[in-house]
């Protein structure tokens, strides 16, 4: 499940951005790291068999089917100013959809009561990685600085920073601005890589997202610190 799919994608564009074999190899590689991950992750309980994905569940089989989205978008950050203008669409629309299958999983989640603490994990991670693979491509098409590397990197540099302060480590309440935040990353980093947008514009909105992300990160570990100084 979600191989096909992505084996299909990386092949399209691969053909029609006339890219170096650099990069059909890196998606493949990327969904090999994945494939290792969840091996790793999933409960050895009920792991299902190498050949058997449908046991992931349905809302985790719907973010195995954006991974085929976000894999060959993440690759093209291998060949950074190949595929020009009909490169940076493809990141738009691929991309897109990626996003908007993000509140899929969730809702058939809910309508399947299969939730559970790997899919949810697992929804998180994939989000993570498009956020800093977006956030790397807008780098390299040079109209934004270097710091809009902090949109997709952030989320990381949170979890380092809580092996010296294990209390950062603790678990959040669900937090409906915390989904709200994240939608907006995506965005402004989607707006930012558009071939239409003037730089100053694509500066403005990756900065706004910044702002924001840097707002909800702190909001969130200031809650953490404080919880552990009451126990």
């Amino acid at each position: 499940m979600g191989f096909l799919p992505l084996l299909g994608v990386t092949a399209a564009m691969y053909w029609m951005l006339d890219l170096p074999v650099v990069y059909p190899l890196g998606a493949l590689a990327l969904y090999a790291v994945q494939a290792v991950l969840i091996l790793r992750a999933f409960p050895r309980a009920s792991r299902p068999p190498l050949q058997d994905w449908a046991g992931l569940g349905p809302p985790s089989r719907v973010t195995l089917a954006r991974a085929a989205l976000v894999y060959p978008v993440a690759a093209l950050a291998l060949v950074p100013g190949v595929g020009g203008t009909a490169g940076a669409w493809w990141i738009i629309v691929l991309s897109t959809v990626a996003l908007v299958m993000d509140g899929f999983d969730g809702w058939v989640a809910r309508r399947t009561a299969s939730s559970t603490p790997f899919g949810a994990r697992f929804d998180m991670e994939l989000d993570a990685f498009l956020l800093m693979a977006l956030s790397v491509l807008v780098w390299q098409d040079g109209r934004v600085g270097v710091w809009v590397l902090l949109i997709g990197g952030l989320r990381y540099l949170f979890v380092a920073a809580a092996i010296p302060l294990p209390a950062l480590a603790g678990e959040l309440p669900p937090s409906f601005r915390r989904k709200v935040v994240c939608v907006i990353q995506g965005i402004a980093l989607l707006v930012a890589l558009g071939p239409i947008i003037p730089g100053p514009l694509a500066v403005g909105v990756s900065a706004v997202a910044l702002a924001s992300l840097l707002y909800s990160f702190g909001v969130d570990a200031l809650w953490l610190l404080r919880k552990r100084g009451e126990e």
